[in-house]
């Protein structure tokens, strides 16, 4: 950067009871450049932006805006200085229009104490900001009748209303569709070009090296490096943020397949009844499921594990048809299911380690009714020992784990059942590189003894990477099934989006 920076942050330190979260930290962005902040999860990135946005006040250190030293108390003080925020949970309300989320306790009112709002005046001020982020939506929409994608634009929509100079993006990403991300993609270089600076945070590497003008790096709470233009790649983001190198990141699975092992045959799922699809996979197989947001995955993962009641439909196991009209009944096949939301559907996250471990066996370790407490410390330090879960112990609450190891809990609590089937949704959705890698390897040792992996994913370097077969879906059918060797993004988003196999392949 030539230019002095818009943004400086100098030696932010920051302790909390018994953990150093920052140490001697510094971040410097300039004006209209886009700074990736990338690091492991715990590395400090959420910290260092809260404390730039006013929820916590930094123990050592400065923060210089604009040149001139700046004191950030609250988050007031950080929206007055032209600083956005814009969460990965989305602060909207569906129940206002777009306009009225715009402007959210600032709209222009008429009848003094009254305080009547000026509804057309504020539909009129709404639109410019909508123009310039391409969202083509009437500023008199309900909020809830836009997808998650437009949802976002509107947050961003308020924050450029708010003379936002600088904009934070924390894993803005993470729900959105590969259409979806692209346009966000695209209007962050026409912020860009307008001079808005932006710090993107995210964990999909691929999406840095499009957007991000420079790359910094933490890794337990301290700078580890920074790269700038042709030195953003993968392998060397990689190597900043975990301190070495991800032998073998996708590696597929070398054991024999067994065809035919689990059948879908006509399912109609009740979000597409008039839609029914068949698959096979193999044992040792991992078969990957692409599509957009809507497509019928989860739905059909949903309906295959029994949460939803099939309206028409069959599954086999090993050639032989098993009734499925509750998870019970699924679990008792041998057939789980890792949910997309793993801290509301995938965990009792107020419960212990141990406790989530064996909550879905909990019969195995009782003897007349009765829990035996030795016998589940015993399977649960054992699973966090394997698929080595970061926590102090079996009996802190799984509240308390990062995302990937509330991830990893989830795989415990199954993997202690011996499955047969395991149903991934979004793996990897909010986890870092390390912990992604190790959920592959995960993934590779099961499908190499043997386990059927049907894996949902809307990261499409992972499907990609990870699976050995991809079957995508559009509006609840099968749009088409690419071998291994036809596997490519093109191919994928072609069918995603409604176009035949036969032009996706050619």
């Amino acid at each position: 950067m030539n230019a002095p920076p818009l943004l400086e942050l100098k030696g932010i330190t920051k302790r909390f009871p018994g953990v150093l979260a920052l140490h001697d930290v510094s971040l410097a962005v300039g004006q209209g450049e886009v700074v990736a902040l990338i690091g492991e999860n715990g590395a400090g990135k959420s910290t260092l932006m809260k404390i730039l946005g006013g929820v916590h006040a930094a123990d050592a250190g400065t923060i210089e805006f604009d040149g001139r030293p700046v004191t950030i108390r609250n988050v007031a003080e950080a929206i007055a200085l032209g600083i956005g925020f814009i969460h990965q949970e989305l602060n909207v309300l569906d129940n206002l229009d777009v306009a009225g989320n715009i402007f959210l306790g600032r709209e222009p009112t008429w009848g003094g104490g009254l305080r009547l709002i000026r509804r057309q005046e504020m539909n009129r001020l709404a639109e410019p900001y909508l123009r310039r982020l391409g969202l083509e939506v009437s500023p008199r929409r309900s909020l809830r009748e836009l997808s998650i994608a437009q949802q976002q634009m509107v947050e961003i929509a308020k924050a450029l209303s708010q003379n936002a100079r600088l904009l934070i993006m924390d894993e803005p990403t993470s729900c959105l569709t590969l259409s979806e991300t692209d346009r966000l993609l695209a209007a962050i270089k026409d912020l860009r070009a307008d001079g808005v600076s932006i710090i993107y945070i995210t964990h999909r590497l691929g999406e840095v090296q499009q957007c991000a003008d420079r790359v910094v790096a933490l890794r337990d709470g301290r700078n580890v490096g920074s790269l700038e233009g042709d030195q953003i790649r993968h392998d060397a983001m990689v190597r900043l943020m975990v301190g070495r190198d991800l032998q073998n990141f996708y590696v597929h699975p070398k054991g024999a397949k067994k065809p035919g092992y689990f059948q879908v045959r006509r399912l109609r799922t009740r979000a597409h009844p008039r839609c029914r699809i068949s698959f096979d996979a193999a044992a040792g197989e991992i078969l990957g499921f692409a599509g957009l947001v809507g497509a019928g995955r989860s739905e059909m993962a949903q309906a295959v594990f029994g949460v939803d009641t099939p309206l028409e439909g069959e599954v086999l196991v090993e050639g032989k048809p098993v009734a499925i009209r509750s998870p019970r009944e699924a679990m008792a096949h041998g057939i789980y299911l890792v949910p997309e939301d793993r801290r509301n559907t995938g965990l009792v996250t107020e419960m212990t380690v141990r406790e989530n471990v064996t909550l879905p066996g909990l019969r195995r370790y009782a003897t007349a009714g009765l829990i035996r407490r030795a016998s589940e410390v015993q399977v649960a330090k054992r699973q966090c020992a394997t698929l080595n879960v970061k926590t102090p112990s079996v009996e802190a609450r799984a509240l308390n784990l990062s995302g990937g190891n509330q991830q990893k809990l989830v795989l415990a609590k199954w993997l202690a059942l011996e499955p047969r089937v395991l149903i991934f949704d979004e793996p990897t959705r909010g986890i870092d590189v390390g912990a992604k890698a190790e959920i592959y390897r995960l993934m590779r040792d099961l499908a190499e003894n043997g386990v059927t992996l049907l894996m949902i994913s809307s990261d499409m370097e992972e499907v990609l990477g990870v699976s050995d077969r991809v079957i995508v879906m559009h509006e609840g059918n099968i749009a088409g099934i690419l071998e291994r060797d036809q596997c490519r993004e093109e191919a994928i988003m072609q069918l995603a989006v409604g176009k035949t196999a036969e032009s996706a392949s050619a």
